[in-house]
């Protein structure tokens, strides 16, 4: 048995002149199109989510959307009042993302990094000048 499946997105718009605001071209007519029709297909049977996702990235930005607002769409699909913490938290993990309830804790273990650091190079120089003292080097 064999399985296919198409998938397609299909934008159409129509921009009609003002003739109203007198004769000849007006400010921003040119940057209009008097007509745009855009249509993505893609084999569907075996897309993945991620490819799906990326398929209507490609459409979105056919009509106009900014990456910006893409990419804030899509995490919007995770971080809202309807996705529940841990499902939140798996994807943070996922992407090595850090939520904002977390940055305290996530500050100390920076400092306490920090201060474990220090003191090894400490220990690391009071070693080296004892070497140095017994190999007689001042």
């Amino acid at each position: 048995m064999t399985y296919e499946a198409t998938v397609e997105f299909k934008f159409d718009a129509t921009y009609t002149h003002d003739y109203s605001r007198g004769f000849g071209s007006t400010i921003g007519d040119d940057d209009f199109i008097p007509e745009e029709h855009y249509l993505i297909t893609a084999p569907a049977a075996d897309l993945t989510a991620k490819q799906y996702f990326k398929l209507f990235e490609k459409f979105m930005l056919c009509v106009g959307m900014s990456p910006c607002s893409i990419r804030s769409g899509a995490m919007s699909l995770v971080f809202n009042d309807y996705v529940s913490e841990e499902e939140q938290r798996k994807v943070c993990k996922e992407y090595e993302l850090t939520m904002d309830e977390d940055l305290d804790n996530k500050f100390k273990e920076w400092v306490n990094r920090d201060e474990e650091v220090k003191r090894l190079q400490e220990e690391i120089e009071t070693a080296r000048k004892f070497a140095d003292s017994a190999n007689g080097v001042a």
